[in-house]
């Protein structure tokens, strides 16, 4: 039986086992009042259990469980008769949306309010408990008035897993009664804390993009609502007031009128229910509302009016803190205004419900029939890699995102992403459409569209996404509209049966999905060889970065045959093969220039000093996406282990005080003897300029003479710096993440398969030389200038001529530096080839 169906009887168990108590306020069933301590995510999950169980006009759903085997639950609150017609308001909704055919017969608003997205901003949760309780208790007059056209969604804790992680750590360390001092154990939480879910990723920041599972079932279960107000509750530094709607610039282009409207109208009920309480707060200020994978914008693209709740506190705060006004900020007071604004935005949306269904409707009529945009159809042409294609269209199927063929090829010009130019382009029916005249246009038009306009610079996060790029995919963006007209077709490739044992299999190498059949054959102990130079055998035509797997040295694999052809079958790989080693054209099997590829034992840096997030993104695409051990060293006993024991040793973002002389020389000296080290992003600096690595921040003087004059000349031009202007002047030097071209050198393994283009996504302001003697493989060359997003323009003038990611042969081994992460969020297809080049290919013998 499947776990989540288990899961889901026992929750039924429950519920039936308490239907007949009375209903229970949050302090009568937990034995304590809210505020007390932190309760744990399980007491959460019960108290909901009982409600569901007493009332009837409360439906509970299971819709998963994270990484650590805690249920992700919601809770539908409704009036008594919406709750008899839950599944009709639904569809209705969805009728509504034309993501679903029909004629709407009900008109009820929806509200889905979203706690604990972050594990240690963990008053929200608590404010979920009493505001379920608020809005089903029977004796609430004002509840049971909203509830009349409103129909409530409570998710009380995206994030279980950070959510216990901190609980835990402040039941274990905290004072009771609490220590208010900001010194004091309690108010610091130890590496990695609680924000960050299992994988230590930013589940705020994954809305789009899916990686981790809670957001994966997460937007199953949003699309199958489509709410009309979305609300995420968080928490911000513990000596800032409450910030709640409307957000500030910079909004895309694509919100509508009426989500600015509506965002002000429940600023201004807040602010009501906030002044008569004498609670500080803010508005317009920090939280914008343009990258699209926030729990405020993802919904807010998709219809919604979305927004973020910011209660001063988050894991600094604990039980209680005096802040810098010397005013005790208490868990209580946290959640009391959580509770607050939650409850005045289901106020506010039931006093408007009518205009907000009907502007809800609206927008997707207008998605449908008249697209604002300007770009009204993207094509992804047919020739690109297929897994890619496949990669890509997966991602829209979770979406709901409708794509397909065209019914007849035609000549049409649009934006070519390649040359950044308008060009010729013909159609034909083996491309992939993606009209805007659809329901999620606006989300659309956000994630592919060549250039969005930002109406400010001073953003929260970062500037460009684009999937085009971020897949390294070839396409256009269309002004003219192209209608799709039958589904799009995905061919698994043609393998006949081998009947006769070949020399050799052979697999070309092109996408991430081919790395990953790479480590299924290394984890099955399969020797494979990798050609350096392209060849032709047997008629056909080869790239260099092709993976051979000869007989020869694989005698020993029991079944040999057997296990390569059925991994191939299974991960949808086309297999070649070929009865000699004599090629038609290039380097024969056995030449030094088709190297045999070494399983790598892999080590990663984790712990104190590490970025989390930089440590989640590589757990993470082992585990769950090449499937390939990674053994976690921590960096508090590092110095101590046999480095030995590995050739591949991962360092990821941090800011490093372990690497003094002495490692530094032993970590040279490994790298030397064989090993191979992979340097992330800002680790860098703590081997530029080091003795043993040929890392530089300026390849020669002459270029550190010539970049130091000009920034000089520069501060000169621009004079005394007003103290008003000191915010904007810092813009000129931020890098909130941007997307370069990058120039490669295709004929390194650490490019292969990615063509002689590779789009890097930069959210770091790092500058790095040419390497003198290394392999300048990813190389920003001549003028640099950002094909999509922000940069400021001193902090991209210093990227001309500069290193992107490079190689430097050392002895025996490699060290390979990546300036920008290639793994950030790990949305990025193309960076994930480039990281796995780094961990299989480079360094063959």
């Amino acid at each position: 039986m499947n776990k989540f169906r288990i899961l889901f009887l026992l929750l039924l168990i429950s519920i039936t086992a308490s239907a007949q108590q009375k209903l229970l306020s949050p302090r009568e069933f937990l034995g304590y009042e809210l505020g007390e301590r932190f309760t744990r995510h399980h007491r959460v999950v019960e108290y909901f259990q009982h409600v569901a169980g007493v009332m009837p006009n409360v439906s509970l759903f299971l819709y998963g469980e994270t990484y650590e085997h805690r249920p992700l639950i919601y809770a539908v609150v409704a009036s008594a008769e919406n709750s008899k017609n839950l599944e009709q308001i639904r569809m209705d909704n969805l009728r509504r949306a034309g993501m679903e055919s029909g004629t709407p017969s009900t008109k009820v608003a929806l509200v889905w309010l979203s706690y604990n997205v972050h594990g240690n901003e963990a008053s929200s949760i608590e404010a979920s408990m009493q505001t379920l309780y608020e809005l089903v208790d029977p004796n609430n007059t004002r509840s049971q008035e909203m509830l009349k056209n409103t129909v409530v969604i409570i998710d009380p804790c995206i994030n279980p897993d950070g959510r216990d992680r901190y609980a835990n750590f402040y039941n274990q360390y905290g004072n009771f009664p609490p220590n208010t001092d900001s010194d004091a154990k309690e108010h610091r939480e130890p590496w990695p804390g609680g924000r960050a879910n299992h994988y230590l990723f930013d589940l705020n920041r994954d809305w789009a993009w899916m990686v981790q599972a809670e957001s994966q079932q997460r937007i199953r279960v949003y699309n199958q609502w489509l709410p009309h107000v979305h609300v995420d509750f968080h928490e911000q530094g513990a000596n800032n007031p409450y910030y709640f709607a409307p957000a500030v610039e910079p909004y895309h282009e694509v919100i509508t009128p009426w989500q600015r409207e509506f965002q002000v109208m429940i600023g201004k009920n807040h602010a009501k229910y906030f002044d008569a309480q004498g609670w500080l707060y803010f508005t317009k200020e920090v939280f914008d509302l343009y990258y699209p994978s926030y729990g405020d914008t993802y919904p807010t693209y998709s219809g919604a009016i979305g927004m973020t709740y910011e209660q001063g506190g988050s894991g600094r705060a604990g039980l209680s803190i005096i802040t810098q006004e010397d005013d005790p900020l208490t868990l209580r007071d946290r959640w009391i205004h959580h509770h607050t604004s939650g409850m005045s935005t289901v106020e506010i949306t039931s006093q408007n419900a009518t205009r907000v269904v009907d502007e809800f409707e609206k927008y997707f009529k207008d998605n449908i029939n008249n697209p604002s945009a300007a770009y009204k159809t993207y094509v992804i042409k047919g020739d690109n890699n297929p897994d890619k294609v496949r990669q890509l269209a997966s991602w829209m199927d979770k979406h709901g995102i409708k794509y397909g063929h065209a019914s007849a090829g035609k000549a049409s010009r649009g934006f070519d992403y390649g040359t950044q130019s308008v060009q010729n382009v013909n159609l034909t029916t083996e491309d992939l459409i993606i009209s805007a005249y659809q329901p999620k246009s606006k989300f659309i038009t956000t994630l592919f569209e060549p250039q969005s306009k930002l109406p400010d610079s001073a953003t929260y996060d970062i500037t460009a996404w684009n999937l085009v790029y971020g897949y390294g995919l070839k396409a256009y963006a269309l002004n003219e509209r192209i209608n799709v007209v039958k589904p799009y077709q995905f061919k698994s490739p043609e393998n006949p049966a081998i009947t006769t044992k070949p020399y050799a299999y052979i697999f070309k190498y092109k996408s991430l999905r081919d790395a990953e059949f790479l480590a299924a054959l290394l984890k099955q102990n399969v020797k494979v060889r990798l050609a350096t130079q392209p060849f032709k055998v047997g008629g056909e035509s080869y790239d260099a970065g092709t993976l051979i797997v000869t007989q020869r040295n694989n005698e020993r694999v029991t079944g040999f045959d057997n296990l390569v052809q059925t991994l191939a079958r299974q991960m949808d790989r086309k297999i070649y093969t070929t009865s000699t080693g004599f090629v038609d054209s290039g380097k024969d099997f056995g030449s030094d220039y088709v190297t045999y590829l070494k399983a790598p034992k892999v080590a990663m840096l984790m712990g104190d000093q590490t970025s989390s997030l930089s440590v989640g993104e590589i757990w993470h695409f082992f585990e769950q996406q090449l499937h390939y051990p990674v053994t976690q060293i921590g960096t508090d006993y590092f110095k101590s282990i046999d480095l030995n024991k590995y050739n591949v040793l991962v360092v990821p973002e941090g800011n490093y005080r372990m690497f003094d002389e002495k490692t530094l020389g032993d970590i040279s000296s490994w790298v030397s003897d064989g090993g191979r080290l992979i340097v992330i992003a800002n680790a860098l600096n703590s081997f530029a300029d080091q003795k043993g690595f040929g890392l530089k921040l300026y390849t020669n003087d002459d270029e550190k003479k010539a970049i130091e004059k000009a920034e000089e000349a520069l501060k000169e031009k621009e004079g005394l710096l007003t103290y008003d202007a000191a915010e904007r002047k810092s813009l000129s030097e931020f890098t909130p993440g941007a997307i370069y071209k990058t120039t490669l050198d295709k004929s390194h393994p650490l490019a292969f398969g990615l063509g002689d283009t590779y789009y890097s996504l930069r959210e770091n302001g790092l500058r790095f030389g040419y390497l003198e003697g290394g392999w300048n493989v990813g190389i920003i060359k001549g003028k640099a200038k950002p094909v999509q997003g922000f940069t400021g323009f001193k902090a991209n003038r210093k990227l001309d001529n500069s290193l992107v990611f490079g190689v430097e042969d050392k002895g025996q081994g490699q060290v390979i530096y990546f300036v920008d992460n290639p793994l950030f969020r790990c949305f990025w297809e193309n960076g994930k080839m480039a990281f796995a080049n780094a961990v299989f290919l480079v360094g063959g013998k």
